[in-house]
């Protein structure tokens, strides 16, 4: 009986106890969401007082209640029209937090005070200045209540205010003005992370004389937009930068004009017998004038040349089916030195440098090392014939370096008005005449007067070599004297032409086994003169190209 009463006793401080804890829960439940909420980070309240002051400035006073860690990043920069940004330009920040670049960083005490100036606020329009200022923005937490109070120098228009997000239309929740029309009363209930309470008020004209502060934005639609003002500024700078590139052309580049009244003049290659080159032009120097360029095709004609007048000796190796051709060029003893002009000199030094002979295969070294003097002695050497001013060379890169700098500084001119102008199509003109200018540069080497007409007569003599006449010249000095056209051939791309009359050739009525100056393997005769020529020439000019001290020409 005992036993029974003790368990009824038990079971009901049981349930007791869990009716107990059933009543405590709902209390325990309630209870934590509003321990959680003082815990959040929040502002209770931001009281904020703008004054308008002249040119424009606001100068704002925030005295916030907040909670937990927060921070707010002030606007300063919205978006103006479809090529500029409006800014609003933060001064003068004090109180009882940190500002660091557009971020304001409170402290936690709970309450702060804080003060800055803001200019770029206040636009004119057409009945009088208008105020917009984002006067709360850029919250890191919710913010409960929000009251800003408006002040200017004369009474207010008219004003309005709205809530939200930056671009929101919907109305704040209170605003009013008082009975002097100098200040107003804005207030908003319940603004969320980043969202804005905006107030927006008139005043007369003149009031502060404030102005907006814009500044352009980059975008390349932007930068390089196709207007009458910059379509019509960018074909006046181009028609007058590529017009003066033109002029410096036709004073400074152009060649003395008489190779078209002189072309047709008679040529003259035989005098009593002997050959006579135009105006005594070597072959070397007539590819220099021609194209301006001390090149490989005219060192290729003028070992030829050499060779022909009794310099070098030109031996063709024998070789079997599959070996390269190679030729040994042996120096000619006793052949007066003297009688060589400068480029003619430092070519031949360079072949041999101390040695007799030197197979062409083995071109190298003290040869490409020595190709730059004979490149140098061909430039002196046609200023020194009267034919150009100054070298070809200097003039060539003295303007082509003016066209490259030119263009870097269109470069840099498109960069610096893409940037911050609308107008960089007219950095587009710079650029075009600076490259128009570098590629130019190639043409500015002028021939004078006395250049042009060796020319012309060299294009006559040119004519001559393309059709392969042979003329009224005596057997007997057929060989000699077509041997000594053959250089000439070389620089005017005929060699395979005029090496097939070489090959035709004989002195004294039976087929040659070889040529005076040109000596094949054996069982080689002269028939085979012309496919030997033209792999030499083809082999010398890529064994002088490879030293790079000449450009290819062909």
């Amino acid at each position: 009986m005992v036993d029974l009463v003790r368990r009824r006793a038990l079971a009901v401080a049981v349930a007791l106890a869990a009716l107990a804890a059933l009543a405590a829960a709902p209390v325990a439940l309630l209870a934590t969401p509003a321990a959680h909420a003082e815990a959040a980070d929040g502002v209770s309240k931001a009281d904020i007082t703008v004054e308008l002051r002249p040119g424009g400035v606001l100068h704002v006073k925030e005295q916030i209640t907040y909670t937990g860690q927060v921070r707010r990043t002030l606007l300063t920069r919205t978006r103006y029209d479809d090529a500029s940004d409006r800014v609003y330009r933060v001064s003068g920040f004090k109180g009882d937090a940190t500002l660091a670049d557009d971020t304001i960083t409170f402290g936690g005490k709970g309450t702060a005070t804080i003060e800055y100036d803001v200019a770029g606020a206040v636009t004119p329009v057409g009945g009088g200045e208008e105020l917009r200022w984002y006067a709360v923005n850029g919250w890191s937490a919710p913010v409960q209540q929000a009251l800003v109070r408006l002040s200017g120098p004369t009474p207010l228009q008219n004003l309005s205010c709205f809530a939200g997000d930056l671009t929101s239309a919907t109305g704040c929740t209170a605003a009013s003005m008082d009975e002097s029309g100098t200040r107003a009363e804005f207030e908003q209930q319940g603004l969320g992370p980043g969202q804005a309470l905006t107030v927006v008020a008139g005043f007369p004209p003149g009031t502060s004389g404030g102005r907006p502060i814009l500044e352009r934005r980059f975008e390349l639609s932007n930068a390089f937009t196709l207007s009458p003002v910059t379509g019509g500024a960018l074909a006046g700078l181009l028609v007058l930068l590529l017009g003066g590139v033109a002029l410096l052309y036709w004073t400074r580049g152009r060649d003395a004009r008489v190779i078209d009244h002189e072309a047709g003049a008679p040529v003259t290659t035989l005098r009593d017998g002997h050959f006579s080159p135009p105006d005594g032009v070597r072959p070397g120097q007539i590819g220099t004038l021609i194209d301006e360029q001390a090149d490989v095709i005219d060192v290729t004609a003028t070992i030829v040349d050499l060779a022909v007048r009794g310099y070098v000796h030109i031996e063709e190796q024998p070789r079997g089916a599959y070996d390269a051709p190679d030729w040994r060029l042996v120096k000619v003893p006793g052949a007066p030195m003297d009688d060589l002009l400068d480029y003619e000199r430092a070519l031949h030094m360079a072949i041999f440098d101390g040695r007799e002979s030197v197979l062409l295969s083995e071109l190298h070294g003290s040869f490409a090392a020595r190709l730059g003097k004979v490149r140098d002695a061909l430039y002196r050497d046609v200023v020194a014939q009267g034919w150009f001013a100054r070298r070809p060379d200097s003039v060539r890169t003295r303007w082509t370096t003016i066209g490259v700098i030119t263009t870097g500084l269109g470069v840099l001119a498109t960069v610096l008005l893409a940037w911050f102008t609308p107008y960089g199509l007219l950095g587009l003109a710079l650029i075009i005449a600076g490259a128009a200018l570098s590629v130019g540069g190639q043409y500015m080497p002028a021939k004078t007067s006395r250049g042009s007409s060796a020319l012309a007569h060299t294009l006559g003599f040119r004519d001559y070599l393309a059709s392969g006449e042979i003329g009224e010249v005596p057997p007997a000095q057929r060989i000699e004297l077509f041997s000594r056209y053959l250089p000439y051939a070389v620089v005017f791309d005929n060699v395979d032409r005029w090496a097939r009359v070489v090959a035709s050739m004989n002195g004294n009525g039976a087929q040659a086994d070889h040529l005076y100056w040109y000596h094949g393997p054996a069982e080689w005769d002269l028939s085979k003169f012309a496919d030997s020529m033209r792999t030499f020439t083809l082999t010398t000019s890529g064994a002088i190209s490879t030293s790079r001290q000449f450009r290819r020409a062909f």
